[in-house]
């Protein structure tokens, strides 16, 4: 097997050394997803729910890219920068899974790129 790698301009183009996503066998790792818009290339702050599915928008444009769904995903990681944010955040994930939610975890950081609060990264498989 080779690594793959993903990449779509309907989810924000990387700020480092690394992909947006590399498929690897029937696994898909995509990077951890900042609200970042990417055709304005602005940062969407009004508030965390904006925050929060403008992440969700890019992960689900990468994931599009990779021939996906949200379905498919496996486990994901939620980095916040405040956990007294987390209701909200869960709720508005979980519109993104009605059915047979991923694995997942929460944690909590000091800091994230670009001053946000909130950045999530999927595992996600056929």
């Amino acid at each position: 097997m080779e690594k793959k790698i993903i990449r779509t301009n309907n989810a924000p183009a990387p700020i480092g050394p690394y992909n947006q996503a590399v498929a690897f066998g029937n696994l898909v790792f995509i990077s951890g997803q900042i609200p970042l818009d990417p055709i304005t290339g602005n940062l969407v702050m009004e508030n965390i729910q904006a925050e929060t599915k403008q992440v969700m928008a890019n992960l689900e444009a990468i994931l599009k890219e990779a021939g996906m769904d949200f379905g498919n995903v496996l486990k994901t990681t939620i980095f916040l920068t405040d956990m007294q944010q987390f209701a909200t955040v869960n709720e508005i994930y979980a519109q993104y899974f009605t059915t047979n939610p991923p694995a997942r975890e929460t944690v909590q950081v000091a800091g994230l790129p670009k001053g946000v609060n909130v950045e999530i990264s999927m595992i996600a498989g056929k």
